[in-house]
């Protein structure tokens, strides 16, 4: 029976050496000391015995016993050697009692080379065994800007906490976001039963996943590792909610989810941006409503009332708008006060209304949005957010750093010295943008003009107190007045003995913005997007040229800069002129330094730097009152050093 599996293996290990010989590939086990960095370059540290999973297994320290084993760790001597003789006697222990003995083995970069036990460790991928001890020792190579050497001090760091060591990832920070992903603090060390949990949660999904992803058609099946399907999958839908489903649960969550995991494939280029209205040609010439439905039923989700937020009655209005716009195809409804702990309860109760669409106008309301879309394919649901990546969502933004550069010019322009000051809300994708373009509109009006930069949204400020030590001639405060609020401290303004005197404001025109969007699914456009987006996460980004977004100037502005504001709104409209050309300076370093070129729009959604003229800094999380966190965390945009 024992030299029956050996030659068993033995086939195994022929193919694999025959299939990487045609590919061009190395037939056998990689060797260590071949790989290894030059002495002085790296250090050895002991881990001691370690459950060694065995699929991370890639090789031997020397060359001695490769020649023994195909890529995949199956024997390629005869079976009348005293080798396979050897392997064969270690095959019936296996059966019998089991392997006990530890082996011997290097960890590099998270991958380990046997140096004791290789016949060992080649019986038990032959009978599939998950993990093998070991006494380790650890190889840690010197810190270097690769991409893998950073992940793989990140990881050193969550070994420290965790000791789990069967998990990799393709992108730096992802071992700090499933640290926090499974409840844990930064540098909260695992208790034993969190080591069990996590192994019985991450393997149940990478079973799963891989079963399902090795059942795909070779040209769907996804090239990305487990582990950064699994940290996807766990935030979407938690952690602590994955460990309580059952086998058959989870296994149709991934498959319902797949799509989502197709995005991490594209990386960087998982977005679409449609910066205008589809101008496709439409079907008919007439509105139609998809087949058999008389008329659209809209929801609308708000995080806070119409009368305490600006944000949330800008939305209101855009609701009113549909309304009065389609009165015999469209009826809407709103759901406002909903927080993070409500949002999943509220859009069930929008789609047990048979609501159609449903717009969600928070980004903290995302991962609730995807997981209802999810599990309710047949509505339409929209989150009011940018640059999110996700396929079973479409989301909207408006380019408001548009309007900014006009608010900046006209407070360039107006101020009495060369300070500016600017309030901003959220540091999330999209704020950034909107304080730079408007220091650069100042800029471009006043060289010496600097902006001054507050946010609203940190703990034990008084922004006001703060302005006023500044001495600054002009503000940018918040885009809307609240309707219960007597405050005029909105929109461009300047200070005649501490009252705001207005100079402009920009304007948010979401009734133009939702009217468009519905009237692509009305005339049946919508599927057009998807067409058009290889599969990326489709977010609508329109500006000024769509008649979303806009400036109103007050009469206090003299007429030369009403002009200068019409010129800037008529170029920028037409696609004449980018806020972002020419040469750009960040507060550390030249951002572009071509003056004929501009920001491509997916770079100015994802900027995380602030103009040379901005005096201020973008905020850290601990910074933030807490109902500005599920926004940033979602959103939020970390500067980078340098």
């Amino acid at each position: 029976m024992a030299l029956e599996d050996y030659v068993k293996a033995y086939r195994m290990g022929k193919r694999d050496y025959q299939y990487r010989m045609l590919h061009g590939m190395p037939p056998t086990v990689q060797v260590l000391d071949d790989i290894l960095p030059g002495r002085g370059t790296y250090s050895e540290v002991p881990l001691g015995l370690v459950q060694i999973p065995i699929d991370q297994i890639v090789g031997t320290k020397t060359g001695g016993r490769s020649s023994a084993f195909a890529g995949n760790f199956m024997p390629i001597l005869r079976e009348n050697t005293e080798f396979a003789s050897k392997w064969a006697s270690l095959s019936t222990s296996h059966i019998q009692e089991g392997i006990r003995e530890p082996i011997k083995a290097y960890e590099y970069m998270n991958k380990f080379y046997v140096l004791e036990g290789n016949k060992r460790v080649s019986v038990m991928k032959y009978f599939g065994v998950a993990a093998v001890p070991g006494v380790v020792t650890r190889i840690v190579p010197k810190r270097t800007e690769e991409k893998e050497n950073k992940i793989y001090y990140e990881f050193m760091d969550f070994y420290e906490l965790s000791k789990v060591n069967y998990i990799w990832f393709s992108e730096e920070g992802s071992f700090a976001r499933l640290q926090e992903a499974v409840g844990k603090e930064k540098d909260e060390i695992w208790s034993e039963d969190d080591k069990l949990t996590f192994s019985s949660v991450y393997r149940r999904f990478s079973a799963e996943y891989t079963q399902i992803n090795e059942a795909q058609k070779a040209d769907d099946e996804l090239n990305i590792l487990p582990g950064d399907a699994f940290l996807s999958f766990i935030t979407l839908y938690g952690y602590e909610d994955i460990y309580e489903m059952t086998t058959k649960e989870l296994k149709n969550l991934i498959s319902d989810s797949w799509e989502e995991f197709k995005l991490l494939e594209k990386k960087e280029e998982s977005v679409a941006l449609k910066l205008d209205p589809n101008t496709e040609k439409k079907p008919l010439l007439n509105l139609l409503l998809p087949t058999g439905m008389t008329r659209l039923k809209i929801a609308f989700v708000y995080a806070k009332t119409v009368s305490s937020s600006a944000w949330t009655y800008a939305h209101e209005l855009g609701r009113l708008h549909l309304e009065q716009t389609f009165p015999e195809k469209v009826s809407t409804v709103y759901y406002d006060n909903v927080t993070e702990e409500t949002i999943e309860g509220m859009i069930e109760e929008a789609i047990e209304a048979e609501c159609d669409i449903i717009f969600t106008t928070s980004p903290a309301f995302v991962q609730a949005s995807v997981k209802a879309a999810i599990a309710h394919p047949d509505v339409r649901i929209l989150n009011c957010s940018l640059n999110t990546s996700h396929r079973y969502i479409r989301t909207y933004y408006a380019r408001m750093h548009e309007a900014k550069f006009l608010m900046g010019a006209i407070a360039g322009a107006m101020a009495e010295n060369n300070k500016l000051a600017y309030v901003a809300d959220l540091p999330i994708y999209g704020s950034i943008a909107n304080i730079n373009a408007f220091a650069l509109g100042a800029k471009m009006i006043n060289p010496r003009a600097e902006v001054y930069l507050e946010w609203s949204s940190l703990k034990d400020r008084d922004i006001y107190e703060n302005i006023r030590r500044t001495g600054a001639s002009c503000i940018s405060g918040k885009d809307m007045v609240i309707p219960e609020d007597s405050s005029r401290y909105f929109g461009l303004y300047t200070l005649d003995n501490d009252w705001p005197r207005s100079l402009a404001m920009p304007l948010w025109h979401w009734g133009k913005f939702y009217e468009r969007l519905v009237r692509t699914i009305m005339d049946g456009t919508w599927k057009y997007d998807d067409k058009s987006s290889e599969k990326k996460a489709i977010n609508y980004w329109w500006g000024m040229s769509s008649g979303v977004i806009d400036v109103i100037c007050s009469k206090n502005l003299p007429i030369g800069t009403r002009r200068l504001v019409e010129l800037l709104r008529n170029t920028i409209s037409r696609g004449e002129f980018n806020p972002f050309s020419g040469i750009l300076y960040s507060q550390e370093r030249v951002v572009q330094g071509d003056p004929g070129a501009s920001l491509s729009p997916e770079q100015i959604v994802k900027m995380d730097w602030l103009a040379e003229n901005v005096i201020g800094s973008l905020p850290e999380e601990y910074e933030l009152q807490d109902q500005a966190k599920p926004a940033v965390l979602q959103q939020g945009v970390k500067k980078k050093e340098g």
